[in-house]
């Protein structure tokens, strides 16, 4: 669990201060590691849930601060955020009435039928696609290339690599959805591990297979 918290919670910290999102307030990946901690071992003592950052709350949340501005390049449809207000009274608020549900227990949450929560897990990731690029290159396998949109990669990485690069994220996505719903709970006590194993990947194997320009502009901040 500790591993999971470790990556889920440095991985949504990097993209919420993506540079696209032009936040004013730096980040603070250690401290919000140390916040995380003293607050997970209160509330182990006293037997209540973990916190933690996750996806794709978080990313969403900074989604619905900002001033997006949606203008028209090379005839598709682009946005781009123009500034997010950064404040905490949100996160604080939403906190707050998450606390009050609890008044609604039993009555009248034990009301609102389990698929209805599935479909609301469902609208999150779907509503949530369009912000990663992962998503944006699988999308593309299907486009033809005339019609591809003007993103800085497509003008800096041939086609074949951009598909390359794709379909070896797809494998690495579909060992992991292996090992996270497989029917063994000892194959899912290896999950964080393989979280960890995603890095040596990148770091020595993709090198490997494709250039470094390439993968500065298929994976790098810009």
């Amino acid at each position: 669990m500790s591993i999971l918290f470790f990556m889920e919670g440095n991985i949504s910290a990097s993209v919420v201060n993506s540079p696209c999102n032009k936040l004013k307030k730096g980040p603070a990946y250690h401290h919000d590691m140390v916040v995380t901690g003293l607050i997970n071992a209160i509330m182990s003592v006293f037997g209540l849930p973990f916190v933690h950052g996750s996806l794709p709350h978080s990313p969403l949340h900074v989604r619905a601060l900002a001033e997006i501005e949606e203008y028209i390049d090379n005839g598709n449809l682009t946005e781009k955020i123009v500034y997010v207000r950064e404040t905490r009274l949100t996160t604080l608020i939403s906190h707050i009435m998450i606390g009050a549900s609890v008044l609604l227990i039993p009555y009248p949450l034990n009301m609102i039928p389990i698929p209805v929560l599935y479909g609301l897990f469902v609208f999150l990731a779907v509503t949530s696609l369009g912000d990663f690029q992962l998503w944006e290159r699988l999308v593309l396998i299907f486009t033809e290339q005339t019609l591809y949109p003007p993103i800085h990669y497509v003008r800096k990485v041939p086609q074949k690599i951009i598909h390359c690069f794709t379909f070896l994220q797809i494998l690495q996505l579909i060992g992991l959805c292996l090992i996270s719903f497989g029917g063994s709970a000892y194959l899912k006590m290896f999950f964080p591990f393989a979280i960890i194993l995603l890095m040596p990947i990148r770091e020595r194997l993709l090198p490997a297979l494709i250039s470094a320009r390439h993968l500065h502009w298929l994976d790098g901040e810009h």
